[in-house]
C-alpha cells in the first residue's frame, strides 16, 4: 500500500489572476482527502508584467530561454508563490515538516505542442529554499519528450474523483470533468477505461481580453454583461469552423491560438453574449469523443461562476437528456480543484505513477514526470 503524504498544489492558470493553493493528503491514487485552500490574486501592475512578458515569450525556442521580462518575471513570481505559502501554513497553523511536498505548476507563458515545447514561469529550486518544502516541478515536459502535448494534466485527478460520483447520478454511462479556466479542456471518465482528455476551445481568456479592452473591466462577474447582449450567430459560426474543432484529440491550446479578431466591432454585451455560446459550444461539440452520450457534465473553474455559460452549457446537454452541476453539487470545490491535482500529481510523481496516459495527451505510453528539488 503506497504511503499517505501531505501535498500542497500551486497553480496559477491561464486566467493570470492569481495563485490558488490546496493542501491534500493522498496515496497518489484513489485515498485523497482534501483541506484547506486559499486564493491569492495578483495586483494589476505584477498581472500586466506578465502580460508583457507573453509577447516576449513569443521568442523563445527552447525551454530554457527567459528572453526580455520573463527572467525577472519568473523570479518575482516564484517569490509570490513562495510568500503565498509561508501565509498558507502560518493560516492554517501548519509546521513546514507536516508537509512532504510542493506540486508546483507555474506560469505557463508559452504551449506549442507541435513543436514539442512549453514553457511554465516558475524556479523550482528557489520555493523550496524559500518555503523549507522539496518541490516537484516542471510536470509537462516529460510527456512531451514521450511525443505527449504536456496537457491537460488534471485528468488523473479527476479519475481519482470519478470513484465518488453517485450512480444514480452517473447512470453507468460517461461522465465529463469541464474546467472553464482561460482555455475550457475536459476529461471524459468511462468504466475502468483510461481517461480521455484534451482542450475544448476558448474558456473565460477571451471573455476577460473582450470586456477588458472595451470597458477596462476585468472579467464578466457572473455573466452579468453577457446576458443583456444579443447572440451573434455567423460570429459564432466563425469561431466554431476553426481547424482547431476538426483536430481529434488528443489537442490542446496555447492562449493565443483563438483571438479577438472574429468579433469585428461588436457592442460590449453582444461581443460577451456571443463569447460565453462560443465556450459552451465547444465544451459541448467534445461530447462526439465520448464512448457514448455523457450522462452528466461536472463544471469546475472560475467559468462556472458565469451564469450565461452554465445555462446555455444546461440548454445544450438536456438535448441528450444530461444534467449539468458545479463541482460544489458533489462535494467537491471548483476554485480548488486544480491546486489540489497539482499536489495529487506530484504525489504521483514521487512514486514514479503516470501523469499522462496516450489518451489525454497522446504520448506514446503512460508516463510520469516532474523535477523534484529539496531545500538547501
Amino acid at each position: 500500500m503506497a504511503a499517505i503524504r501531505r501535498a500542497i498544489g500551486l497553480m496559477s492558470g491561464t486566467s493570470m489572476d492569481g495563485i490558488d493553493i490546496a493542501l491534500i493528503e493522498t496515496d497518489g491514487d484513489a485515498e485523497v482527502r482534501r483541506g484547506p485552500s486559499d486564493f491569492v490574486p495578483y495586483e494589476t501592475a505584477f498581472r500586466r508584467q506578465i502580460e508583457a512578458g507573453l509577447e516576449d515569450a513569443k521568442s523563445i525556442r527552447t525551454r530554457d530561454q527567459r528572453p526580455g521580462l520573463l527572467g525577472a518575471v519568473e523570479k518575482e513570481l516564484t517569490k509570490r508563490h513562495g510568500g503565498a505559502v509561508l501565509k498558507f501554513l502560518s493560516d492554517h497553523k501548519i509546521g513546514k515538516n507536516d508537509v512532504d511536498i510542493i506540486g508546483f505548476h507555474g506560469q505557463t507563458v508559452l504551449h506549442r505542442p507541435l513543436e514539442s515545447l512549453t514553457v511554465q514561469l516558475g524556479d523550482g529550486k528557489m520555493l523550496a529554499d524559500m518555503t523549507g518544502i522539496p518541490v516537484v516541478y516542471d510536470m509537462r515536459a516529460n510527456d512531451m519528450i514521450h511525443g505527449g502535448q504536456g496537457a491537460p494534466l488534471v485528468p488523473a485527478y479527476h479519475q481519482a474523483f470519478a470513484a465518488r460520483i453517485p450512480a444514480e447520478l452517473g447512470k453507468g454511462k460517461p461522465v465529463v470533468f469541464v474546467n472553464i479556466g482561460g482555455i475550457s479542456n475536459i476529461t471524459i471518465i468511462s468504466g475502468g477505461d483510461d481517461p480521455i482528455a484534451f482542450d475544448t476551445g476558448p474558456g473565460n481568456a477571451l471573455i476577460d481580453q473582450w470586456v477588458s479592452d472595451k470597458a477596462g473591466i476585468a472579467y464578466d462577474a457572473g455573466g452579468s454583461i453577457a446576458s443583456e447582449g444579443q447572440i451573434i450567430a455567423n460570429v459564432v459560426t466563425r469561431y466554431l469552423t476553426k481547424p482547431f474543432f476538426d483536430l481529434k484529440p488528443p489537442k490542446s491550446l496555447d492562449r493565443n491560438d483563438f483571438t479577438l479578431a472574429d468579433l469585428g466591432d461588436l457592442e460590449l454585451a453582444d461581443g460577451a453574449r456571443t463569447l460565453a455560446r462560443v465556450t459552451a459550444e465547444a465544451i459541448l461539440k467534445a461530447s462526439a469523443y465520448a464512448p457514448e452520450k455523457p450522462s452528466l457534465w461536472i463544471v469546475c473553474g472560475g467559468g462556472r461562476k458565469n451564469t450565461t455559460i452554465m445555462n446555455d452549457l444546461a440548454e445544450g446537454a438536456a438535448t441528450t437528456k444530461a444534467k449539468v452541476i458545479v463541482a460544489e453539487d458533489l462535494g467537491f470545490n471548483g476554485d480548488s480543484m486544480e491546486a489540489e491535482a497539482w499536489a495529487y500529481l506530484a504525489v504521483r510523481a514521487l512514486d514514479g505513477l503516470p501523469l499522462t496516459w496516450p489518451t489525454t495527451t497522446g504520448c506514446n505510453a503512460p508516463v510520469s514526470g516532474g523535477v523534484l528539488v529539496k531545500p538547501s
